[in-house]
């Protein structure tokens, strides 16, 4: 299947599953006329199947060894992402960030480093970016363990200054929509 006809199916499974409009509080604590509760669409078989062949694609050009993101928003991207990553035959290897760190055993707030080693490259996963702040924690815990983030790949980017913020940071987005773009696709 083309990429164009992926993406404009999951525009409209987002659109169908994910968007409603209302009076919301973000994470980021502002206020919003529109929420994206992207977790619907990433637990859904084909939804899960679309974000993790599209993130695939977008990533294909990174020279990285794994995808990483902050539970629980990220948690079906990186598995949906490297089991399709392992279906292309390009195997990526997947963390998770915790946000706060375990009380017991090893206390730490990474997931999976089992897999990787000290400088490997990696993408980071969110659903959604506003202002960046739970991304940019992620970032920074990743970058703690050891491992260098080259990009963050987002599937909607609000348009709400997360990018400049990631991008003042030294971390490029690659988001699959903006607002506009998946309202306008799914139509």
């Amino acid at each position: 299947m083309e990429i164009s006809t992926l993406k404009k199916r999951l525009a409209q499974l987002l659109l169908q599953l994910s968007y409603r409009e209302g009076d919301f509080v973000l994470a980021s604590g502002k206020r919003s006329d529109y929420y994206f509760d992207c977790r619907v669409t990433a637990l859904h078989a084909e939804g899960s199947w679309l974000i993790g062949h599209l993130f695939n694609h977008v990533l294909m050009d990174d020279n990285i060894v794994g995808v990483g993101g902050m539970t629980l928003g990220a948690d079906p991207l990186v598995s949906a992402t490297t089991v399709v990553s392992q279906m292309l035959g390009r195997p990526l290897h997947g963390l998770l960030v915790r946000k706060t760190a375990k009380d017991h055993g090893t206390g730490q707030y990474v997931e999976g480093l089992g897999n990787f080693k000290q400088g490997d490259a990696i993408a980071v996963l969110e659903d959604v970016v506003t202002t960046g702040g739970s991304v940019l924690t992620a970032c920074q815990r990743l970058q703690d363990a050891g491992l260098k983030i080259v990009t963050v790949c987002a599937i909607l980017d609000r348009e709400e200054g997360g990018q400049s913020k990631l991008a003042a940071a030294g971390f490029p987005l690659k988001a699959l929509f903006t607002r506009r773009e998946l309202l306008q696709l799914a139509r």
